[in-house]
């Protein structure tokens, strides 16, 4: 009998109402390895005949069941408590690991053009690009999304921004928070526990968002004299954010042209002749609050400055409020909405724009892109 590979939900249809026996036949394996599939269900808590129908995420496995059954023996309640199985997080840390490596093997330098504008400074500031969450375009009444989707939008409207923009000397990239959609195994935020809408593994996460951050650096490296990396911290990716930046550091280790901003601190900035530009992800400081703090971090940069600026993310929508001397500007995001956002209310233009600064006078200029300008739209 040949042996064919399946998936849980397939073991778990062919066992369901079924001896072992049977199932072997359905699935074309040896009762053995249905037998050891199915101990191997029961450890993750899945076992019908013992009333235990419901599984443990990935990365965990079952402590144990309580169930509370009523007067005619049928299950009513049931506690299913769960531990940290290391040795399965350890292989998925590994899996993600050799996937945010792979086929990224360090830059070899390259030369520069020969002719940059060096008062002008390209600003990428990237609203939540929430990599890896899915949407069903006909549940959100907008756009199916999903990692594929991402990767082809994100990259388009990168390549697209730079196109448009002068040959500026430096350009700033600015991943504004929630690169990532999820940052754990279980899919949900760290700091709520909110379930999110996942498309794929972790490990798949991973390889696509450091090949899209990472082709938005070689966009921008087709047209600027150096590049300058900020990946702010937000609620979706605490870590994500941070392990992201280390791991395109070594990247970019042999690439001078290339700088990655590996500070783990929730607010960076960015001086450019009078233009000084804040960076935060919106999350847990409020916008009112946000020229104090530029004032307080950078005072010496205030003083040398006339043009400030705080880029923000978390809000999806795009809004522009001028303090006392700095402006705080929110921005929209490539990424369709999710269910959570559609149930919500929450309504928004999909869009990326590059944001040019003159050295001496500020922003003088700027361009959008949206999906539906770009080929192979996400709609």
């Amino acid at each position: 009998m040949a042996a064919r590979k399946h998936d849980d939900e397939t073991i778990k249809a062919a066992l369901t109402g079924r001896t072992v026996a049977e199932a072997a036949q359905i699935l074309g394996l040896h009762e053995r390895n249905v037998y050891t599939h199915k101990a191997r269900l029961a450890r993750q808590g899945w076992s019908p005949e013992h009333d235990m129908t419901k599984s443990v995420p990935d990365g965990f496995r079952l402590k144990g069941t309580s169930t509370l059954y009523d007067e005619d023996g049928k299950a009513k309640l049931q506690w299913v408590k769960s531990s940290i199985d290391h040795e399965r997080q350890a292989e998925l840390i590994r899996e993600a690991c050799q996937a945010m490596s792979e086929d990224l093997p360090q830059v070899v330098p390259r030369k520069a053009g020969d002719s940059y504008l060096s008062h002008l400074l390209a600003a990428y500031p990237i609203g939540d690009a929430h990599i890896g969450m899915r949407a069903w375009g006909e549940e959100t009444q907008g756009s199916d999304w999903d990692l594929a989707i991402a990767e082809r939008v994100q990259c388009g409207a990168m390549a697209a921004l730079v196109d448009q923009a002068p040959a500026c000397e430096q350009a700033l990239i600015i991943n504004c928070g929630d690169w990532f959609h999820a940052d754990n195994m279980e899919g949900t935020t760290s700091r709520s526990g909110h379930i999110l809408d996942v498309d794929g593994r972790y490990a798949k996460m991973i390889r696509v968002g450091v090949k899209v951050m990472r082709q938005c650096i070689e966009s921008a490296l087709m047209k600027h004299a150096r590049v300058r990396v900020c990946n702010v911290i937000g609620n979706h990716d605490d870590t994500g954010a941070i392990w992201l930046s280390i791991a395109l550091s070594h990247i970019y280790a042999n690439e001078p042209r290339v700088t990655i901003d590996t500070s783990p601190a929730p607010f960076m900035y960015h001086e450019h002749g009078k233009v000084l530009i804040g960076m935060h992800h919106g999350h847990s400081c409020k916008p009112d609050r946000l020229p104090g703090v530029m004032a307080t971090d950078q005072a010496q940069a205030w003083g040398r400055t006339e043009f400030r600026y705080w880029y923000i993310g978390h809000v999806h929508h795009q809004s522009v409020k001028e303090y006392s001397g700095v402006t705080v500007e929110s921005f929209n995001t490539l990424t369709a909405k999710d269910a959570y956002s559609a149930w919500g209310g929450y309504r928004a233009q999909q869009n990326m724009k590059c944001i040019i600064h003159h050295a001496e006078f500020g922003e003088v200029g700027r361009h959008t892109v949206n999906p539906n300008m770009l080929k192979g739209e996400a709609a």
